[in-house]
């Protein structure tokens, strides 16, 4: 226990350094969410309101009209108190809770493989392995709200085991844990009640042991979730949904009509290709993207801001110990296992419904589910080598050297490519260049009427809002904002900031403007102030007056 006890606390420096570790610096600059996250946390930090007024918002935060989940703003204002609102303290719960994570998933892997000879051993593995883990390092690394709800989700899980076998009480601190997630991200909105579901049917006999418990806990769960369930069943609560969704795609629609009338209209093929079965293999293929090997052992995410791209969100020396994993698992059937596999499939089905497929982000509250295979097939694996007989000591340390290089050789590679490749490659896909711009701004500003930015790299108001650290109750006085049939925010000025590429009055007197502006759309015949570049040199944004 002693041994293990230190092994614990090393793997959870390890993830706290490779989490804080120059956590505002890398990435190279902050999306338009991390902002909103940091300004609207700044917001409420002051009096309570946030961006756009709303007093103590706990069903959503409008923002940009993505109307988002709002326990990350508030996880986030007492760092931006303590650190001031910059890049650290916008990530630090992310970061924090990301660290929680690791420490969560050892004694949850403990509970789930409770009469296993091999338990500490396997709770050890995953809570290293996820300790390491490009996608939970990627994801814990930037201020993504379901870095949290997955802690929420695991802690969820582990109370709730808790609960069943020894502490009943512990259960409403489960329906807590679960309800938390449903205030921060909006896939665990369909994950939690799956889970929930599914946890509930398969311990019923032992939750009616502890009957007096299990209607607290209801009734706790209920009195928390029942404040955003008008949200919930609004437009505005599906609207993310819509934008992103597979159903919403005419494509397969038009498809199936085609079809049709070639085979003119013959009952047998609106059947064969009726709608809905083509919604039904989109769903299937989004939804097995999620487990393709290109994606969690090769690739990773094409998205950049969840993967370094040549490296899959697992090792690739995990592959041969997940495949094993699987095989064990369902062999040696230890302890609470099947809870595992039915967590992972349910992980994925709000990914699968969407048309960006696969996606690290939206399939994160399936952790650790992912490592805890690879753990288990590695432990198997180190359990059969330290069996084999002296006589084959030699074949034994062989085997335990490749292991340990392919382990070493692949973290120093992600490592090395995180640290010095990624932020020069891919500053552009983190909207960089803002930051510089407004500094830049800032000092010149009232030595123009107006200040004009573009809206090529997306929501410039909120990163002004954010870098010059302007206070709420100015902007609210000064704003000029219109919301669009769909629903979404666009904040066209404050003060004397206006935002987008409207056509410039460039002969009209009255008016002394400073153009902040994307290299390709600069004119002719204009003086360029400062040039703005990403970290690889590329200019990015422009400075000019006229």
């Amino acid at each position: 226990m002693k041994r293990s006890g230190f092994l614990l606390v090393v793997i959870i420096l390890v993830a706290f350094l490779l989490r804080f570790w120059q956590l505002g610096v890398n990435p190279p600059s902050l999306t338009w969410d991390e902002v909103a996250w940091g300004y609207n946390a700044y917001s409420l930090g002051i009096d309570g309101k946030d961006e756009f007024g709303r007093f103590l918002p706990y069903n959503y935060l409008e923002s940009f009209g993505d109307f988002k989940p709002p326990v990350y703003a508030y996880l986030d204002i007492i760092p931006v108190k303590i650190f001031g609102l910059n890049e650290f303290a916008t990530r630090v719960p992310s970061a924090f809770f990301g660290v929680l994570s690791v420490i969560v998933s050892y004694f949850l892997v403990k509970r789930l493989f409770y009469n296993s000879s091999q338990k500490e051993t396997l709770a050890l593995f995953t809570s290293g392995i996820l300790a390491l883990s490009p996608w939970h390092i990627m994801l814990s690394r930037a201020a993504f709200e379901a870095n949290v709800a997955t802690f929420f989700i695991m802690t969820g899980v582990w109370l709730f085991l808790v609960a069943v076998e020894e502490k009943p009480w512990v259960l409403s601190l489960s329906a807590v844990s679960f309800v938390l997630s449903i205030y921060t991200f909006n896939s665990t909105r369909v994950v939690a009640p799956l889970l929930v579901i599914f946890l509930g049917l398969v311990f019923g006999k032992k939750l009616l042991r502890i009957k007096k418990y299990t209607v607290v806990a209801i009734v706790v769960g209920i009195l928390l979730i029942a404040p955003i369930v008008g949200f919930l069943r609004s437009p505005q609560a599906s609207l993310r949904f819509q934008e992103v969704n597979i159903f919403s795609d005419s494509s397969i629609v038009k498809t199936a009509n085609t079809e049709i009338a070639n085979d003119h209209n013959a009952w047998w093929s609106k059947i064969i290709h009726n709608r809905r079965v083509g919604y039904a293999e989109s769903f299937l293929k989004h939804y097995f993207d999620n487990l393709s090997i290109q994606f969690l052992f090769i690739h990773g995410d094409g998205n950049v801001k969840f993967s370094i791209q040549d490296v899959g969100q697992m090792y690739l020396w995990e592959l041969p110990f997940f495949i094993a994993g699987v095989i064990f698992l369902f062999k040696k059937r230890e302890g609470y296992w099947w809870i595992v596999p039915i967590w992972l499939l349910l992980a994925i089905v709000p990914a699968a419904t969407a048309r960006e497929t696969p996606h690290a982000l939206r399939i994160e509250s399936s952790l650790p589910t992912f490592q805890l295979l690879s753990a288990y097939g590695l432990s198997m694996a180190l359990f059969f080598l330290c069996s084999l007989s002296k006589k084959r000591y030699m074949l034994k340390n062989l085997a335990l050297g490749v292991i340990v290089l392919a382990i070493m050789g692949n973290f120093i590679y992600f490592l090395h490519s995180y640290v010095v490749h990624y932020p020069i490659q891919y500053s552009s896909e983190w909207q960089y260049g803002y930051k510089d711009a407004i500094a830049y701004a800032k000092t010149v500003q009232n030595d123009y009427d107006q200040i004009r930015i573009t809206d090529e790299l997306g929501r410039p108001y909120i990163y002004t809002l954010f870098y010059l650290k302007t206070p709420p109750q100015d902007f609210r006085k000064t704003q000029d904002v219109t919301r669009d049939v769909f629903g979404f925010v666009h904040v066209n000025g404050f003060d004397n900031y206006r935002f987008g590429s409207d056509e410039i009055d460039r002969n009209d007197p009255t008016k002394k403007l400073l153009v902040i502006e994307i290299p390709r759309k600069v004119p002719g015949n204009v003086k360029i102030l400062k040039t703005f570049r990403l970290l690889n040199g590329d200019p990015i944004l422009e400075a000019y007056t006229f």
